[in-house]
């Protein structure tokens, strides 16, 4: 059988059922993974209250499947794969929300999703890149700044803000973190630190003149963070509705991660060489799933919440 944590119907963390399931098989070009570590991300917190349904993202269904990322062995595989083997040490995303979730023993997943475990990193702490990895490293290639260039990234002490802080860095740009007060350790490679978002644009410009290049708006402060954004300058914006008009002839995008494995073996690869640093704050056993969620949602984490089959 397969441990599994579902949700029967939209609600608060109570509304979360640690449920057995049959043990899923790998279809044509499918892995089966043992999960080992798989992390709770915000998203979570959106499907299992109903947000992502009532902004019609998922379908309606009998079930919220829950759990994005995952690192774990691969124990089965299906006809046709070629770049890995059971056995292998694997992290992964599972992108398709009307598939089955990660928040369970066993997880299967497209081989064009999965890459391989850094090396060195423990499941706990490799579990915390696929998600948040993928969309920072998507997020500053939709920027599109060149080096030398300005970055301004907000929310820059979670998981998405400081993978795209250190890939920035990587790329030579000149950077702006917007933290909590508290984080700055945790933003010590951007040029400037910026602690509260009131008067942003303001704060940002006596640093920048003119407005930085470009904004990854990982806090989901919508206008508040465009009001720093040069005139025809890119924002980039990680929730839709949250999206700031176009005005000053810039440039607004949404980014939407997918199952990239080929770039998520990039990022793996940083990872074991130490340039992107996932960080654990709390790791539950897959039984305790309300608790994590109801730590997430309480904030203040610095990192993420991981669940532990």
């Amino acid at each position: 059988m397969n441990a599994t944590i579902i949700a029967r119907s939209p609600g608060g963390p109570d509304v979360l059922e640690l449920v057995d399931r049959p043990l899923p098989e790998p279809g044509p070009g499918q892995l089966r993974v043992r999960v080992q570590a798989s992390t709770v991300n915000p998203i979570d917190l959106s499907h299992r209250a109903g947000r992502l349904a009532s902004a019609g993202l998922t379908a309606p269904s009998d079930t919220i499947e829950l759990g994005w990322d995952v690192a774990g062995r691969v124990d089965a595989v299906g006809a046709g794969v070629r770049s890995f083997a059971v056995g292998d040490a694997v992290i992964g995303l599972r992108d398709l929300l009307f598939a089955p979730g990660a928040h369970a023993e066993h997880v299967v997943l497209d081989e064009t999703a999965l890459a391989p475990a850094p090396p060195g990193l423990p499941p706990e702490l490799a579990a915390a890149l696929p998600l948040n990895g993928l969309t920072a490293a998507r997020s500053l290639d939709l920027a599109a700044v060149p080096a030398g260039g300005t970055l301004l990234v907000t929310g820059a002490g979670g998981g998405v803000g400081g993978f795209a802080l250190e890939l920035a860095a990587l790329r030579g740009l000149r950077t702006v973190a917007l933290a909590r007060p508290g984080q700055e350790d945790l933003v010590g490679g951007a040029e400037h630190v910026v602690t509260s978002a009131e008067g942003l644009g303001a704060a940002v410009r006596r640093l920048v003149p003119g407005g930085v290049d470009a904004v990854v708006d990982a806090a989901v402060l919508g206008i508040v963070a465009h009001d720093a954004l040069r005139g025809g300058g890119t924002f980039v914006a990680l929730v839709a509705p949250f999206a700031p008009p176009p005005i000053r002839g810039t440039r607004v995008v949404v980014q939407e991660v997918l199952a990239d494995g080929a770039r998520l073996r990039e990022l793996s690869a940083l990872a074991a060489a130490g340039r992107l640093t996932p960080r654990v704050a709390e790791q539950l056993p897959l039984a305790e799933a309300a608790r994590a969620h109801a730590l997430l949602e309480a904030g203040g984490l610095r990192g993420r919440v991981v669940l532990r089959p």
